[in-house]
């Protein structure tokens, strides 16, 4: 190899790094806003979190997660731009890891993760294999899947892998017997030797598919420099010739997401409706009633109150609901959806109570009266005097006694009758 190769090698990976160092501020990174976003299922607790799901969010570099969620026992990362495997040591509990469909080239700092029970690495861009030596600590370790990365395709790739780890039960989907087992254990150094220069050969052609790449990359942005119009540009993009390599995937998910950027920035005004703001009170001033929401609602109307019953979600944190009591209406919003209903009779805000149940996630509210409606109001009978209980006995037993005696006092003659002829 000419030094005049290495001297052009090393400019244009200066040229790389400093790009990468402009590119950082458009990297997507692990917040905590998103990481409660995903943890709805949890009541948006991540200190307890058990499982994360992460994957198609674009994200470049683990991170936060060891410190925020330390019993997480599952954490799903594929389909990202993750490029190395780190910051995840302190995540003793963790048996499950999925980092499909990433730009990760080698595996490492897996050896503190002592519960790790499935690896999946899916579709990366791994070329060394030797460093799954790395993972001979971890005893827990019973599945193991390579599928789609460059050294699936050196020579003995699968007799090297069982061999160097015994703890392994399934490789790539497929069942490891035991006398695979022994064979591959005991021919494991000479396949190394293979693996090794394998692995070589393959680290070179990574070193030219870099700078060939870093050249296609400047030769397209002094094509798009001349272009003034933008669409122009995207399809020059688009069109130009690019290889497999995590750095064209890094440029193809950000061309990604400045679309879907400048697409939400620029509605069509042809195709995209204005959003509807809905109108909380009449001309008059009267409320309506609203459910934006469409939540199941029940409303009683009793005597000294009103009963309001509204079947909030479940799993929703309550920093989500507010509610709003007035005396002629209450309005509860639900995730900045309304909902709002009136009444007949004024109530008293301030005696009023919001509950929520910890099982069904419920909302009760209970608003009473201003003025008690006494006329729907169940009266109890009046308990009679001793006396009055007497006189009622005595004038029941006289009836029952004179039931036989005809009373003459009242009987009277009847009116004339016509002669009959």
């Amino acid at each position: 190899m000419s030094s005049v190769w290495l001297d052009k090698s090393k400019y244009i990976f200066i040229q790389i790094v400093a790009k990468q160092k402009k590119e950082n501020t458009a990297m997507v990174r692990i917040t905590e806003a998103l990481v409660r976003k995903k943890s709805e299922h949890n009541e948006r607790l991540i200190s307890t979190l058990e499982e994360l799901s992460l994957h198609q969010e674009d994200i470049e570099s683990i991170e936060h997660l060891q410190n925020w969620c330390r019993d997480l026992k599952i954490l799903l990362l594929q389909s990202n731009l993750i490029g190395r495997l780190e910051n995840l040591h302190k995540l003793k509990r963790l048996e499950y890891l999925n980092v499909a469909v990433n730009n990760i080239e080698r595996i490492e700092n897996l050896e503190a993760l002592e519960s790790l029970n499935k690896l999946d690495l899916t579709l990366n861009f791994i070329g060394e294999l030797t460093s799954i030596e790395s993972l001979r600590g971890n005893y827990n370790l019973r599945e193991l899947l390579l599928i789609g990365n460059p050294c699936v395709d050196y020579p003995h790739y699968r007799d090297f892998v069982v061999g160097t780890l015994p703890q392994l039960h399934n490789l790539d989907c497929q069942e490891i017997l035991p006398s695979e087992r022994l064979q591959a254990q005991r021919l494991r150094q000479q396949h190394r030797i293979i693996i090794v220069q394998c692995q070589a050969d393959q680290a070179m052609s990574r070193d030219e598919q870099r700078i060939r790449v870093a050249e296609q990359q400047s030769q397209l942005a002094a094509q798009c420099a001349n272009l003034e119009d933008e669409e122009e540009r995207i399809r020059a993009f688009w069109n130009s010739k690019s290889e497999h390599c995590p750095e064209i995937r890094t440029q193809i998910a950000r061309q990604h997401r400045l679309g879907r950027e400048k697409s939400v920035s620029k509605p069509n005004p042809l195709t995209e409706k204005p959003k509807r703001t809905p109108h909380l009170f009449a001309p008059c001033g009267r409320p309506y009633n609203i459910n934006q929401a469409k939540l199941p609602f029940n409303f009683q109307d009793e005597p000294s109150h009103y009963s309001l019953l509204l079947e909030v979600y479940k799993h929703l944190d309550t920093s989500l609901i507010d509610v709003d009591v007035q005396p002629n209406y209450v309005r509860v919003t639900v995730k900045g959806k309304i909902f709002q209903i009136a009444y007949h009779d004024e109530v008293k805000p301030l005696e009023s109570q919001v509950q929520r149940s910890q099982i069904t996630g419920h909302l009760q509210l209970m608003l009473p009266k201003l003025k008690a409606n006494e006329l729907l109001s169940f009266k109890q009978p009046k308990q009679p005097s001793a006396a009055a209980a007497k006189r009622a006995s005595s004038a029941s037993a006289g009836k029952e006694r004179n039931s036989d005696v005809v009373d003459i006092s009242n009987i009277c003659a009847p009116p004339d009758l016509p002669d009959l002829i």
